[in-house]
């Protein structure tokens, strides 16, 4: 090789441009390929999870200890047969399963969950019943006596409780305390007779045998047998017998309250019970506390202030401008009150200030607010004291409405508890029962002093048209007018007292004439 040729240029291939194209998209898509992301069926599964979210799983009830005695624990709970795996596979979870007694006695301690069970149990109790006849001759005497034991045995104080036990916990139950047949012993004290049923006979419960009522909380008692194999017979899913703390009592012996059932598949996770009012309200109450707080926070910290300084010898470490540092802040601090003078050093710090806006805070306060009453369905003036704003605004006719839900309550969670315990009452006090004795809720709503004053208008109009057409007579009117315990004449003498009263004097006058001739003679 010559000298020249030592520096000439080496011949090279000359790739294709089109090759060299392809080959960079090529490696271009190998690479993008490699690096896709695939995201696995886990990751979904994980992802799909709510933080801090409790759920509750469909499972068997386990009672307390000491509600079912240690030697039948386990035949008690093999009544249940509920296929709680596969309820659980087919979508139950969250808020399906039952929380637990001591859980929902926990949430009701907080104040919005009492306040609503507390406000539909007052309602309930609060104008009680008027207790009526609908048969012919007078029964007041009987329908009084039978009033004072109903205050006697404080039976509005028990159902008052049963229904609040029915919204914190889904069941309530009062105990009928009688005492045996024949005898001063409580049932109670006698497990025999605790296990037999209490049929409303006066040979069962005799007279002055009825003792009171007791409410007792769903904790203490558990179902012991009932039918889960046959719906086609009597008593599907129905107990006939209940531990109380280690006791059995029969069914009838037990008032059970339970406003909102669960399906019968349900039941037995229940403890027989139904969903309670703090499980139903848990979401909104949840929601409303969070938003409380969220708004509480924003108002709290709604303006930051501050102002820049030079942190470059603290941030590099130097703790020997840490002592000035934090004094420099104290100052600025205690400086930064609007009667007070703010002084900065105008070369090496600067004052800074960032307010959050607090517009629509109020309403979105109020919209979460407002929820608890839609679950509860008790309106805002009864439940938070908030009346209505604007023109002409009137709750009248919330109430109303709210006053025909707690009449429907009344209806379908008293009745048949209050007429079985009316009945015992009767045969306590005369060893028989009067079928024609009833009763009939009072209702809520109560008339302002203008619009009692138009009604009793009306009904003198009433009276003055159907004395004159000789429908009626004086002395009805009279005697409608006497017997109105509302109203201002509830203490009129009647005609016929009048009557008795007159012929008692002309009586008194002709013994006092005959006295007086004997002594002329």
């Amino acid at each position: 090789m010559t000298f020249r040729n030592w520096f000439k240029p080496k011949s090279t291939a000359s790739a294709s441009p089109a090759a060299s194209v392809s080959e960079r998209w090529a490696s271009m898509e190998a690479a993008r390929i490699q690096k896709k992301m695939k995201i696995s069926t886990t990751m979904l599964a994980l992802a799909n999870q709510k933080p801090n979210a409790e759920r509750f799983e469909l499972r068997r009830y386990e009672p307390a200890p000491g509600v079912v005695p240690a030697d039948q624990l386990k035949h008690a709970l093999a009544m249940d047969a509920t296929p709680y795996d596969y309820l659980n596979q087919v979508g139950f979870g969250g808020y399906s399963g039952f929380p637990g007694y001591p859980y929902l006695a926990e949430l009701a301690q907080l104040p919005e969950y009492r306040k609503m069970v507390s406000t539909l149990a007052d309602e309930m109790t609060r104008k009680w019943i008027n207790l009526r006849t609908n048969g012919e001759g007078d029964k007041s005497e009987r329908i009084q006596q039978i009033d004072a034991a109903l205050r006697k045995l404080h039976v509005r104080e028990q159902f008052r409780k049963a229904a609040e036990q029915d919204g914190y916990f889904g069941r309530g139950q009062i105990y009928i305390d009688v005492a045996m047949p024949g005898s001063t012993v409580p049932a109670a004290d006698d497990p025999k007779e605790l296990e037999a049923p209490l049929f409303l006979s006066s040979k069962k419960v005799s007279k002055d045998a009825l003792l009171g009522f007791r409410a007792v909380e769903p904790m203490w008692t558990y179902p012991s047998q009932y039918n889960s194999t046959s719906p086609l017979k009597k008593g599907f899913y129905k107990p006939s017998t209940w531990y109380v703390m280690g006791q059995v009592v029969h069914d009838s012996r037990l008032l059970l309250f339970v406003s909102r059932p669960v399906p019968d598949m349900l039941k037995a996770a229940y403890s027989f019970g139904g969903l309670s009012l703090s499980q139903l309200a848990k979401p909104y109450i949840d929601h409303w506390i969070r938003t409380r707080d969220s708004v509480s926070d924003i108002v709290h910290s709604f303006s930051v202030s501050g102002f820049s300084t030079d942190m470059e010898a603290l941030l590099a470490g130097d703790t020997t401008m840490a002592d000035d540092f934090f004094k420099r802040v104290e100052l600025f601090n205690l400086t930064r009150d609007n009667r007070g003078a703010m002084v900065l050093n105008k070369d090496t710090e600067e004052f800074f200030q960032f307010n959050t806006p607090l517009g629509g805070l109020d309403a979105l306060q109020a919209q979460a607010q407002e929820q608890m009453s839609a679950v509860s369905s008790i309106p805002l003036v009864k439940l938070l004291g908030i009346t209505p704003s604007g023109l002409n605004a009137s709750s009248d006719g919330e109430i109303r409405v709210f006053y025909d839900y707690i009449h429907s309550l009344q209806e379908n969670l008293f009745r048949e508890p209050l007429k079985r315990a009316i009945d015992l009452i009767q045969l306590s006090e005369f060893g028989d029962i009067d079928p024609d004795i009833d009763f009939v809720f009072e209702p809520l709503y109560q008339l302002s002093e203008a619009e009692l004053a138009t009604a009793r208008k009306t009904e003198a109009e009433t009276d003055a048209v159907l004395i004159n057409a000789s429908v009626i007579s004086s002395d009805e009117a009279r005697t409608r007018i006497a017997s109105d315990p509302d109203g201002a004449y509830n203490s009129l003498a009647l005609n016929d007292d009048l009557d008795d009263d007159d012929s008692e004097e002309e009586e008194g006058d002709g013994e006092e004439g005959a006295d007086m001739k004997g002594v002329e003679k």
